[in-house]
């Protein structure tokens, strides 16, 4: 059986993560989409948990399953028995920094490959930063975000707005 695993934050999925996860789950036996907590980022909108949730609510695939790691994802994927990396590439930029993290698992795990799927074109501009910032601003997320969690998003942007307004008092 051919493992794949989908690393990435999701803070929160996008649609253009639900179209490589869709994509990837066509191309591959088995997909792993799992919430990577990244050292180099501060916390986060979502916990890793609920991630997760909002992963389930938004993707029906039958050979798709979801974890969370702390660790490198080249460890992971050999404690999975899996031997490819699934990437999204959105620009050419993605391309040189993606590029130098797969020679790196390469180097952790010889065993592993990385394959990229090139963002479909009307996701390029997509990232959870953008759609994060919108939501902030109020904007129709509906072209953005997997509508099963446009609410959970819209709430938790306001919980955050509460405590932070509670602070200045």
């Amino acid at each position: 059986m051919k493992t794949a695993i989908y690393p990435g934050s999701f803070d929160p999925v996008t649609l253009g993560h639900i179209n490589i996860i869709k994509r990837a789950a066509a191309a591959f036996d088995k997909v792993i989409v799992c919430v990577m907590v990244n050292s180099k980022k501060n916390g986060g909108l979502f916990t890793p948990e609920e991630r997760i949730e909002l992963l389930r609510k938004s993707i029906h695939v039958d050979n798709v399953e979801f974890d969370v790691s702390y660790g490198l994802v080249a460890e992971y994927a050999k404690k999975k028995d899996a031997r490819v990396l699934v990437k999204g590439l959105r620009a050419v930029s993605d391309y040189e920094q993606e590029v130098q993290m797969a020679m790196v698992n390469s180097k952790l795990n010889p065993d592993l490959d990385t394959v990229f799927f090139p963002s479909s074109e009307k996701y390029t501009y997509l990232s959870s930063s953008v759609a994060k910032e919108l939501a902030r601003y109020h904007a129709n997320l509906s072209e953005f975000l997997p509508r099963e969690i446009l609410e959970d998003v819209k709430k938790k942007l306001e919980i955050r707005s509460d405590e932070c307004d509670g602070k200045q008092s």
